[in-house]
């Protein structure tokens, strides 16, 4: 797992990717083309465990992980009230399309082009968060 000495300036991305080619090209593009830093686990229950202390302004999930995919690890992260907000992207060679629109995720195919996926990163940041749902006055 890395975590860039700026986090405590910048809330960070959240990467979740187990094969470490692919987590590394992710680090490099996502610190050297955007200005927030990376937190990346290497699978699902790492994810879980780290936004018990980091709550991420992006997620970036592979599909294909071990332990559950990637849209089960969405929806157990976003089933976190402070996480239901956080927007997602998901970054595979086949992405299961359905799963994706009734979920608002956006989908990257692998191989991507790095202007692509930085761009995504970018419109998916600068979406105004949903304010977090009121809780009932009974």
């Amino acid at each position: 797992m890395h975590m860039s000495e700026d986090q405590q300036h910048t809330r960070p991305i959240l990467a979740v990717e187990d094969d470490p080619t692919i987590g590394a090209l992710l680090l490099e593009t996502i610190t050297q083309f955007t200005p927030y830093p990376l937190v990346l686990a290497t699978h699902s229950e790492q994810a879980l465990h780290v936004v018990k202390d980091v709550k991420p302004i992006l997620f970036i999930l592979n599909y294909h992980l071990p332990m559950m995919n990637g849209i089960e690890l969405y929806d157990r992260l976003h089933a976190i009230k402070e996480l239901a907000h956080v927007p997602a992207m998901m970054v595979s060679a086949v992405l299961p399309e359905r799963e994706l629109q009734a979920r608002h995720i956006v989908g990257i195919h692998k191989p991507f082009e790095l202007s692509t996926f930085v761009d995504a990163i970018e419109a998916l940041v600068a979406e105004p968060c949903s304010p977090e749902p009121r809780e009932r006055v009974k």
